[in-house]
């Protein structure tokens, strides 16, 4: 289940909303955001420190800690239960909306009284906003957007939440007696960016043990369905969870069935009745007799189709049975495949954690390289200076090699370990500028450019600041290139096929951010771009060192869009990935 961290995290960032909305002091504001990121990115769990340990943690003042305390051994926090209070909810549901923050969610609730998403969809079709100071026709246009995209998402969750909840009942429930089966299916399988209800699948003789064990979970606050093959609950997060449980000789054929998606399992059984066959979550049938043919295993069900297995991720219906039947299946890049990380960032900029910590991790994660890529200084917020940028370059040839495959310090003049990239992440001005003269990025091995700022500049306009940045001799791979937030920033208007085409002419890959609320790019955009022969890496984006291991979900989102290891530049050996990285530049 969720760390404490990530609780308390989630508690700061809506107390500094909390403040904002009620017009508190800004600067205690950031600070709470501020503590929210550096807790949520600690690699030791909160729960297990007192106020002093809690203090060593940058941004992590006195106050802050003993609230930490207090939620740990409380589960509520008096302060932000007394801002909460001031507030209705709705006020608070405004804040949830992409593009509209808390101080116009305040304005809005003190000027017209508006305390519901409902109420400022009908203020903003009357035109009561526009009286109001900073809120014209295009910003009532924007919110309008937002609410669409908050509503669009729903009940779901984002991947990774989904997957620590699934994976937390999994663990638990393969550990009941009897249990001879048990793992996730439906989208979270498939890795799809959001969640709905989770769905999992257990093999057992007896469903009895297995229904009550998971009724049972502490995580688990109201039971929505009880039943001999199918429970249902809601956990404490407000996540609906689906138990089956079916016999162990028809494992594969549930697998199978309850992985989806709809439309591929149409397909399936389509195919499968051609061939005079029934397919159902209970297995593989002769259509006349009823005589079940096969159904122990997803291989067997596949193979009695005429098909390979078929990935998890690639049951879309996008073409994957067709592919199947011609045997060109693509073998698909895999986490194992990866052999770095390629842009990362540590305490000199937004980062929380020091370069050696960062370095060490990647270490043990087993990577042959590892790229730090912290931002230029046309991010002004970051303070970034030559001087700064060239120290840990400097830090960085040091420990280049230094530390081993478990995370460990050489003896040996670091022969072996783990090879670093000193990079950045450039920022992508208005005109498609990054951060430095040619002269300095010479000297850097690699960089990643990115849109920070300036979202909502014309199609073209944007299409050719993107398509400028690629032509830029220094720019290897473009980062979060949509620069989309799921559910809180839609992706900017650009044109992506003229991006896709320009950075396969000029030999710029294109990020698939790992970070679970991006996953960008997405897996649509992918298969577009793979079209246009475009490269890619498949990057985490981290901030800390919890945030590495995110990496799966890029991998799950390259694999959607049906990519190789080939296809992929970090999987490639260092000597093969540096001649990349040169871009015809000859050194």
């Amino acid at each position: 289940m969720a760390r404490s961290n990530d609780e308390v995290a989630a508690l700061f960032a809506e107390y500094a909303d909390l403040i904002s909305i009620t017009g508190g002091d800004a600067f205690k504001a950031r600070a709470y955001e501020k503590a929210a990121r550096a807790i949520g990115g600690h690699h030791t769990d909160v729960a297990g420190l007192d106020v002093k340990g809690l203090q060593e943690i940058p941004g992590v003042g006195r106050s802050v800690a003993e609230k930490v305390v207090e939620y740990v051994r409380d589960g509520t926090v008096s302060a932000v239960e007394e801002l909460r209070a001031r507030i209705p909810a709705g006020v608070r549901r405004l804040t949830a909306i992409p593009t509209l923050g808390p101080k116009k969610a305040h304005v809005l609730y003190e000027e017209l009284g508006i305390a519901s998403v409902e109420e400022l969809v009908d203020a903003i079709h009357a035109e009561r906003l526009r009286d109001l100071k900073g809120f014209g026709p295009r910003t009532e246009e924007k919110i309008l957007h937002g609410v669409a995209l908050l509503r669009s998402a729903g009940d779901r969750v984002l991947i990774d939440v989904a997957m620590d909840t699934a994976e937390t009942i999994v663990g638990e429930l393969s550990a009941v007696t009897g249990c001879r089966r048990c793992a996730c299916a439906g989208s979270l399988r498939r890795v799809r960016e959001t969640i709905g209800d989770i769905d999992v699948l257990a093999a057992a003789e007896d469903s009895g043990p297995l229904m009550r064990a998971f009724t049972a979970l502490p995580f688990v606050t109201e039971v929505t369905a009880r039943g001999r093959t199918k429970t249902s609950v809601r956990t404490a997060k407000g996540l609906a969870v689906d138990l089956r449980v079916v016999p162990p000789d028809v494992w594969g054929a549930a697998l199978q069935y309850f992985t989806g998606s709809k439309a591929h399992n149409i397909r399936t059984r389509e195919l499968a009745a051609r061939q005079g066959l029934k397919l159902s979550e209970y297995g593989l049938f002769e259509a006349e007799s009823g005589e079940r043919i096969v159904s122990e295993t997803e291989e067997d069900v596949y193979a009695r189709l005429g098909l390979p297995w078929i990935p998890p991720t690639l049951r879309e219906d996008r073409g994957e049975i067709e592919a199947g039947l011609r045997g060109e299946l693509p073998e698909l890049v895999t986490e194992d495949d990866l052999r770095g990380d390629l842009h990362t960032h540590t305490d000199l900029t937004d980062g929380l954690a020091p370069l050696e910590e960062m370095v060490a991790a990647a270490a043990a994660r087993g990577y042959a390289y590892y790229a730090i890529t912290d931002h230029g200084p046309d991010m002004a917020m970051q303070r970034m200076t030559d001087e700064r940028m060239l120290a840990q370059r400097e830090r960085v040839r040091q420990l280049d090699g230094a530390y081993g495959r478990h995370g460990r310090r050489q003896a040996t003049g670091g022969q072996g370990g783990m090879r670093l990239l000193h990079g950045a992440e450039l920022n992508i001005g208005p005109e498609g500028d990054v951060d430095w003269p040619a002269g300095f990025l010479s000297g850097f091995d690699l960089c990643v450019a990115s849109v920070h700022s300036h979202f909502t500049q014309d199609r073209d306009t944007l299409t050719r600041r993107i398509v400028r940045a690629c032509e830029n001799p220094h720019v290897n791979v473009i980062g979060h290139p949509t620069t989309r937030i799921i559910g809180k920033r839609p992706g900017i208007d650009a044109d992506l096929d003229a991006v896709f085409a320009a950075c396969a002419r000029t030999g710029t890959a294109l990020e698939i951010n790992a970070h679970p609320d991006r996953l960008d790019l997405r897996d649509e955009d992918i298969l577009r771009a793979r079209r246009h022969g475009v490269r890619f890496a498949v990057d985490s984006d981290a901030h800390a060192v919890v945030h590495l291991p995110n990496l799966r979900y890029g991998v799950g989102t390259a694999q959607r869009g049906w990519l190789t290891a080939d296809d992929v530049i970090n999987t490639w050996p260092l000597t093969r990935l540096r001649r990349f990285l040169r871009k015809g530049r000859g050194r």
